[in-house]
């Protein structure tokens, strides 16, 4: 049996969200209150990495309280990622097999039970809980939404690693080496080494994760990247019914 968690590290990798960081790790602190709340016993960080941001981002983070602020300039989200969790291990005391290592992005909003729903799966054997995103309705046309609604079954969690809502115990994330240096696609690999190791991996839906629904990301893939290539001709499609 896994140890209880006792300590989560939350780390949001930034570039230029000046227009959603606000909202995002304004759902973190709701979460994070919710989380205490029942546990008041549980310590959480919540760590944003700045990384090559040359908007507003950093003033707009500067206006939540208790959020730390990690400055980098690699232009890379496995990077930006792995920096986060090394500087908010570096800094804990707390035993990596009691660490929880949470993950989101900061074009997303968690919802409120989101870190006690990750606790739940962690302290019933979970190594790795891979969440599910939903895109932002409002960054859809009706149609591009109804295609990717048809994508999605509720109950039964499709298994795919989104670093939008990804957690792994910390000594876990630690045998396997943690985040690659990738520009994108780090999330998968991670789980893949983590698999390789031995870790168990659990899929969920109960904390399903908003995220933003724009067809051009901050990499050429990722989630953007997916909703491109699937539902980005959706309209045109309609159109020509």
């Amino acid at each position: 049996m896994r140890p209880r968690i006792e300590h989560v590290v939350v780390v949001v990798p930034a570039r230029d969200e000046e227009q959603l960081v606000g909202r995002c790790l304004g759902s973190l602190q709701s979460a994070r209150q919710s989380a205490r709340a029942v546990r008041p016993d549980l310590t959480v960080d919540l760590v944003l990495v700045l990384d090559r941001c040359t908007d507003g981002t950093r003033s707009v983070a500067l206006g939540h309280l208790d959020v730390r602020l990690v400055d980098l300039d690699e232009g890379r989200a496995g990077a930006a990622r792995a920096a986060g969790v090394r500087d908010a291990l570096a800094r804990s005391t707390a035993d990596p097999a009691r660490t929880w290592v949470a993950g989101t992005d900061a074009d997303s909003v968690v919802p409120e039970g989101w870190i006690l729903e990750h606790l739940r799966l962690a302290d019933a054997g979970a190594d790795v809980v891979v969440g599910t995103v939903r895109p932002d309705p409002a960054d859809l046309s009706p149609a591009q939404l109804a295609a990717w609604r048809a994508t999605r079954v509720p109950g039964r969690p499709n298994g795919h690693v989104h670093g939008a809502n990804l957690g792994v115990r910390a000594d876990a994330y630690l045998r396997a080496g943690g985040f690659p240096d990738r520009p994108e696609h780090e999330d998968v690999d991670l789980v893949a080494a983590l698999r390789d190791v031995g870790a168990r991996v659990v899929a969920t839906d109960a904390c399903d994760v908003l995220t933003s629904g724009r067809l051009a990301g901050r990499t050429p893939g990722g989630y953007a990247g997916y909703l491109r290539s699937r539902f980005g001709s959706v309209d045109d499609e309609a159109a020509s019914a």
